[in-house]
């Protein structure tokens, strides 16, 4: 059930809770109301998300919706990079000079079920994105592309070039991953109360003594993080008018290639040890139990001891980072970022290195 149909079964409960606290009088005409209410709520609830927003005036059918023209645009800007998502937006001039917009990115009315977008080079998804792939081979030296259509206005059509970017900011993460939380402790049991005596002074009788409190029990140690694998940097210049570089980042038998605009963009390589995890929360100790009412008073337990919490674990550790790079891209290796906290220094070497693709 979508978030729309949730927030309305609530609104049902809301008015079969106020139902059931009227007043007599009119607890049976608020019944009927809450009855209808339900019927109503099923209906929508049946009919689909999309039909539930459009029966109350949230969104509209493109099909039921006179348009006489279409512009698309990416608002986060014209160009996309590598492993990248733009939500596109799409607006519909109608004939009386009114503009319905996309939902999602758009916050409109319109539907993206409504309208076909047919991607080159990039990918697009149910709600409007477009994607490029994170391999740079997908897309170096070519323009991605959309054409918008709309199968219900055959004669609306919208092209969008869309250019692709080095300039961004990419992350290659090979970090350990983080250690398990420790299980928190058991509560102690509260003692019990001590027997009533009597306090008749004719007839006294001492109050029975409160029972002892358990200890709580400790919290677990947290696992130690996981050590990150060593990992292997290659870098190597695209030469050009606008120089790029090409990069190859390879770990554990996973090998990752960028193409890094070293003007503005940047990659940055992770080899970090993962960190502890969290030690679990000691037990609470339990309560003493009171002592029992007499002559003299019973006396009452003692509360038991807190558990320890738990120590929490050990980060891992780094992983050795190695950058073999062309003499032609040492200039640009300040476009190159490296971490692996807890690892031994990154090792630079450089050498000759060809074309990486």
């Amino acid at each position: 059930m979508c978030v729309f149909v949730r927030s309305i079964e609530r609104f049902r409960l809301e008015k079969h809770v106020r139902c059931s606290i009227i007043d007599a009088p009119l607890k049976h005409s608020m019944n009927k109301i809450c009855a209808a209410c339900a019927v109503t709520v099923s209906v929508l609830a049946l009919s689909g998300c999309a039909a539930v927003k459009v029966k109350l005036g949230m969104r509209v059918y493109l099909a039921k919706t006179p348009v006489s023209s279409m512009q698309a645009s990416l608002p986060k800007g014209p160009a996309i990079a590598p492993g990248q998502k733009s939500p596109l937006v799409v607006k519909f001039t109608q004939p009386d000079g009114k503009v319905l917009v996309t939902e999602g990115e758009g916050k409109g009315k319109i539907l993206w079920s409504d309208i076909a977008v047919t991607p080159t080079v990039v990918t697009s998804d149910k709600k409007g994105n477009v994607i490029l792939a994170h391999d740079p081979r997908v897309s170096e030296g070519k323009v991605g592309h959309v054409t918008i259509t709309v199968p219900s206005h055959p004669d609306l059509r919208a092209e969008l070039d869309i250019p692709i970017t080095y300039d961004y900011k990419f992350s290659a993460n090979f970090s350990g991953g983080t250690g398990s939380s420790g299980m928190s402790g058991t509560d102690g049991l509260d003692g019990t109360s001590g027997s009533t005596g009597s306090m008749d002074p004719n007839n006294p009788s001492p109050g029975g003594n409160g029972s002892n409190g358990t200890d709580g029990s400790n919290g677990q140690d947290g696992g130690n993080g996981g050590d990150a694998p060593p990992v292997e940097v290659r870098v190597t210049l695209r030469p050009g008018a606008h120089p790029l570089l090409q990069v190859s980042v390879s770990s554990a038998g996973k090998q990752k290639l960028y193409l890094v605009d070293p003007q503005a963009g940047s990659l940055t390589v992770k080899a970090d040890g993962g960190p502890g995890g969290s030690g679990g929360r000691g037990g609470r100790g339990g309560r003493g139990g009171s002592g029992g009412m007499g002559t003299p008073s019973g006396n009452s337990g003692s509360n038991g001891a807190d558990g320890r919490n738990g120590f929490d674990g050990s980060p891992g550790k780094g992983g050795s980072i190695t950058v073999t790079y062309d003499p032609r891209a040492k200039p640009f290796l300040i476009a190159i970022h490296l971490s692996n906290q807890g690892g031994p220094p990154p090792v630079f070497k450089e050498e000759p290195v060809p074309p990486l693709w």
